[in-house]
């Protein structure tokens, strides 16, 4: 691409100091008007071309969010793009001009989401506004706290669109699995889904409970709009960050307070990964059966573990944290991301309490049945 320098910094000085919202046909404006006659009209197409790339949507990563199957995409330096989604984690061909160019797309998509990004504040974790792509979350990070230049994290955040007939096509569990799964939301059983980053925990939930009775309510609790089960009485609750000024925050532990007096019969937590487990533990040893959320945690085993550490952020200490946690929850669906990018459901645990606390171990026919599941043959 040969563009005329000069032509580049008149239209980016233009646009940055405009006042007005940067749209493409405001870009195309900008170009022409700048260009004048003394460029060729090859030079003003590169131009507008880069110049879009630069004010509009994601600049250069736009291809690669749209693309079907994108989980993520990783700027970590100019010529240093990947991509993960179907497949694995890929580097690409995009390319940035330089530092500064990478460093400009990480700001503006900061200030798009209402936050700042510079040297006093030199890192930014925020939602990008809600758009054809779904939800975009944002993390980026400028040096010198990202020694080797500006890094950019972008996760896709689409709606979990999938049942369970269709998950099982898609290798998640076999047969016999679907029909068990299908026995312990019937039961009513609370469950939690657990697995690490991209793992499918989301796709999960979300078969699971469009497999609830149509005359039950469900009310979820998410930091983003990805559940949406196809069921007729679903209610969503989604948290809001503060503002730029630092008010207005909503958390998830004031929507599982909201959600409990919405009168659900299910109520649903999309991550449990903070104060909210006081909240959410309270609420299914009151009643509300067949609960379930998401949690990372790299193995059933360590789910105790981890829900120690985030109900220690509720003031909830161990023995009554292992206490209500063993009558909260029965079921743990373990997922794991593999190599090639597939997911699978890999274990499913039963708690079970102990003389220390409580332990999850292997979901056997009679612990299932113990716990009021009627094994499919």
């Amino acid at each position: 691409m040969n563009v005329p320098t000069d032509l580049v910094d008149r239209v980016r000085s233009r646009l940055a100091s405009g006042g007005t919202e940067i749209t493409s046909a405001e870009v195309a404006r900008a170009v022409r008007e700048e260009a004048g006659g003394i460029v060729g009209d090859a030079d003003v197409l590169d131009a507008l071309r880069l110049m879009r790339q630069e004010f509009v949507g994601a600049g250069p990563l736009d291809p690669l969010l749209r693309a079907p199957g994108t989980t993520d995409v990783l700027v970590t330096g100019p010529e240093q793009v990947w991509r993960d989604g179907d497949g694995g984690l890929r580097r690409t061909d995009v390319t940035f001009p330089d530092e500064d160019a990478v460093r400009r797309l990480a700001q503006r998509l900061a200030l798009i989401c209402g936050r700042r990004l510079d040297d006093a504040q030199p890192f930014v974790d925020a939602w990008l506004p809600a758009g054809a792509l779904g939800r975009v979350r944002l993390h980026a990070v400028l040096p010198p706290i990202a020694a080797d230049g500006t890094c950019i994290s972008l996760r896709v955040l689409r709606r979990a669109g999938h049942d369970l007939g269709s998950l099982q096509r898609l290798g998640t569990f076999d047969e016999p699995t679907h029909r068990l799964l299908e026995a312990i939301v019937d039961a009513r059983l609370a469950f939690v889904v657990t697995g690490g980053t991209g793992a499918g925990k989301t796709s999960l939930l979300s078969a699971l409970l469009g497999r609830v009775d149509p005359t039950e309510r469900i009310v979820t609790v998410e930091d983003a709009g990805e559940l949406q089960p196809d069921h007729p009485q679903f209610v969503r609750l989604i948290a809001r960050p503060p503002n730029v000024e630092g008010a207005g925050e909503v958390t998830l532990a004031d929507l599982v307070r909201h959600g409990l007096r919405m009168r659900p019969d299910r109520i649903i937590v999309g991550e449990v990964r903070g104060a909210e487990v006081y909240n959410l533990l309270t609420a299914l040893n009151t009643g509300h059966d067949g609960g379930a959320g998401t949690v990372h945690a790299n193995s059933p085993a360590e789910f105790p573990a981890r829900m120690e550490a985030l109900a220690a952020l509720g003031g909830l200490d161990r023995g009554a944290l292992h206490s209500q946690l063993a009558a909260a929850f029965h079921v743990v669906l373990h997922m794991r991301r593999r190599g090639d990018g597939s997911r699978r459901l890999e274990e499913i645990g039963v708690l079970e309490r102990t003389r220390d606390g409580v332990r999850v171990v292997p979901a056997t026919n009679e612990a299932l049945e113990a716990r009021g599941v009627t094994v499919p043959c």
